[in-house]
């Protein structure tokens, strides 16, 4: 037998999706599993012709579950951005959207019960150590799919799927503000980097010279915007301790305008080589972060509830997210308490993906 059988399930995560794997199916050692992950994924070809990926940054995204040692989790979710063109694998980030099927696909696993006609699953991430919590659909012990619930960048509607983030302050630095501050300027442009959920260096679309409304294809094909991008991307990862980034996602970027389509700001995301369609699960909840804290760049951008709790509305190329977050704004300074977003699921396919034996022998 040349190849090696490896089990999965395929899934429909927000508007991501990709291959969802046991954990204990896979290699140990990150070298060999990154090579497995390339190869199911095709990574390595525009098209992904390969594998199962889809030729863009949101459909060549893995999870792999596990069982949690931890008490306060149920599950552990470890995620790898693989490259789209190149054989590389970042196992730095975690991704919210695909965060969506983790519950639904443990339940599939057998990793974890159903439990009445709604399960609660604690799930750790374990590229960041962030804990979320997940409430699937599961009328008659099994997961439900069918539903009323409509996410932009989606077609149809499916079961909701609530997703509560607690502790998302500091996710790879500790701070809010990794640099010390709410805005920095690099090469002349005004920045903020903040990490919640996941780090990144936000700045106006205008001093990039676009307008922040621009289709997913639009700003792909700026590629004089993408150099510009990356220059700044690439000083903002040093200024926030993460040393050289010229391989890794972290940060990825988001571009803001004011909003124009009746919600509260508007955002372009950055995967970061690829403007995604929408907006990451992640960073909205970053995004909307920058846009709640005194001093940053969103200042004069982004119209910003005075109470909270608040549903802040970002729009993205297809519509909009919104974002359930609670903040306090006092005498003691500015705190973000937690965020959260409901997003739908859908198991898509299961099986046994292929990889060439010399690779990994399982």
């Amino acid at each position: 037998m040349t190849q090696t059988a490896i089990p999965f399930l395929f899934m429909r995560g927000g508007t991501s999706r990709g291959p969802y794997f046991n954990r204990a199916d896979l290699p140990e050692d990150r070298e060999t599993l990154a090579e497995v992950l390339s190869s199911a994924v095709g990574a390595g070809n525009p098209r992904n012709i390969d594998g199962l990926g889809g030729g863009n940054a949101v459909t060549t995204k893995v999870a792999m579950l596990s069982v949690s040692e931890d008490p306060d989790a149920d599950i552990d979710y470890f995620f790898a951005q693989v490259a789209v063109e190149d054989r590389l694998v970042d196992f730095a980030p975690t991704c919210g959207n695909i965060l969506v099927g983790v519950g639904p696909a443990a339940i599939e696993m057998g990793l974890v019960p159903a439990t009445g006609d709604v399960t609660r699953i604690r799930i750790r991430a374990v590229n960041t150590g962030a804990l979320v919590e997940a409430e699937v659909q599961t009328p008659g012990g099994h997961v439900a799919y069918d539903g009323d619930t409509a996410i932009d960048g989606v077609p149809g509607t499916a079961a909701p799927v609530p997703l509560n983030f607690m502790e998302v302050v500091g996710s790879r630095t500790g701070k809010l503000f990794p640099t010390g501050q709410p805005t920095d300027v690099i090469d002349g442009i005004e920045v903020s980097c903040v990490d919640v959920a996941m780090p990144m260096m936000m700045a106006r679309a205008s001093d990039l010279g676009i307008t922040g409304y621009e289709s997913q294809t639009e700003l792909d094909e700026n590629t004089a915007l993408f150099a510009r991008i990356e220059a700044l991307r690439l000083e903002a990862g040093k200024r926030m301790g993460f040393g050289d980034v010229t391989k890794s996602v972290v940060p990825k970027v988001g571009l803001i305008a004011p909003p124009a389509q009746g919600g509260n700001m508007a955002a372009r995301y950055f995967m970061p080589w690829t403007a995604h369609p929408t907006l990451a699960v992640t960073g909205s909840q970053c995004l909307a972060a920058c846009a709640l804290a005194p001093g940053t760049v969103a200042k004069g951008v982004a119209e910003v509830p005075e109470t909270s709790p608040a549903v802040f509305r970002i729009e993205h190329p297809m519509g909009l997210m919104d974002v359930r977050v609670q903040f306090q704004n006092g005498d003691n300074g500015f705190a973000f308490v937690s965020a959260g977003v409901t997003r739908t699921a859908r198991l898509l396919a299961r099986g046994e993906v292929m990889v060439p034996r010399h690779i990994w022998a399982g």
